[in-house]
């Protein structure tokens, strides 16, 4: 499976401050996967080991059933899980088919402990997410 693309990842909020190097190498450690129509993507209160990029296609998010959003190329989720290794807080099911990129802790961790730059704008970029 090839890895994302930097230009796909440029679009995302959380990587706007990149530079294309730093994009490359996130890229890289990006996994391509295929989600059929109505499969669970990730569910709620399940353990979490991944971060990922719609490229294409749509999902429903909820919470405890009750719907509290939808992703679309460009949207991320997961990134709870990916800092925190927590238990995932939404279900995410394919509304069309989806095609997204993912990242797992132990690609995350290693390219941010050697790169702080990339730390540093991540961090900075999900503070904003909070506020």
């Amino acid at each position: 499976m090839a890895g994302a693309s930097p230009d796909m990842l440029k679009k995302v909020p959380l990587f706007a401050g990149l530079d294309n190097r730093e994009l490359e190498q996130i890229a890289a450690s990006m996994r391509e996967r295929s989600v059929a129509a109505g499969d669970v993507v990730l569910e709620q209160g399940a353990g979490g080991a991944g971060f990922f990029v719609v490229q294409s296609g749509e999902g429903d998010v909820t919470v405890d059933g009750n719907s509290v959003g939808s992703v679309g190329p460009g949207d991320y989720f997961g990134e709870i899980a990916l800092l925190t290794g927590s238990d995932r807080t939404a279900t995410v099911t394919a509304r069309t088919d989806m095609v997204c990129y993912g990242m797992t802790p132990w690609e995350f961790k290693p390219l941010v402990e050697s790169n702080s730059a990339i730390a540093w704008k991540l961090l900075t970029a999900m503070a904003q997410k909070l506020r």
